[in-house]
């Protein structure tokens, strides 16, 4: 049975999640300089801010961490799947999460960061 509350997990995951987006935003940034794209910039742009508003929610994550004395470690990682340690108020917890598990989390977190720039 997990000590950990729903709110603090999801602080937890993502702190997992929000590096994989920044990865993956950093690479598309690079692939839409290297494209035959016209017009470039306004797709560099739309990508630079959402990478930037995720930075800022990251940096808030890890500052929440710190200040309940949560942090969070890859420990393993295989083709199926990929394990954590949760290191939760004196306590450690493993978690195992299902690498496509992972992909479709950061995926939907993509996709709501740009729906939230497109729109504001």
């Amino acid at each position: 049975m997990t000590k950990i509350s729903e709110n603090d997990r999801d602080q937890l995951e993502l702190a997992i999640y929000l590096p994989m987006v920044l990865t993956v935003l950093d690479r598309d940034l690079i692939a839409i300089q290297k494209s035959s794209i016209k017009l470039k910039r306004p797709y560099e742009e739309f990508v630079e801010e959402v990478m930037k508003r995720v930075q800022l929610d990251l940096r808030e994550v890890k500052k929440y961490l710190r200040q309940e004395n949560m942090s969070v470690q890859e420990t393993n990682r295989d083709e199926s799947f990929t394990t954590f340690l949760f290191l939760y108020k004196g306590y450690e917890e493993y978690h195992n999460y299902f690498n496509p598990r992972i992909r479709n989390k950061v995926q939907e977190l993509i996709t709501s960061y740009f729906l939230k720039n497109a729109t504001s």
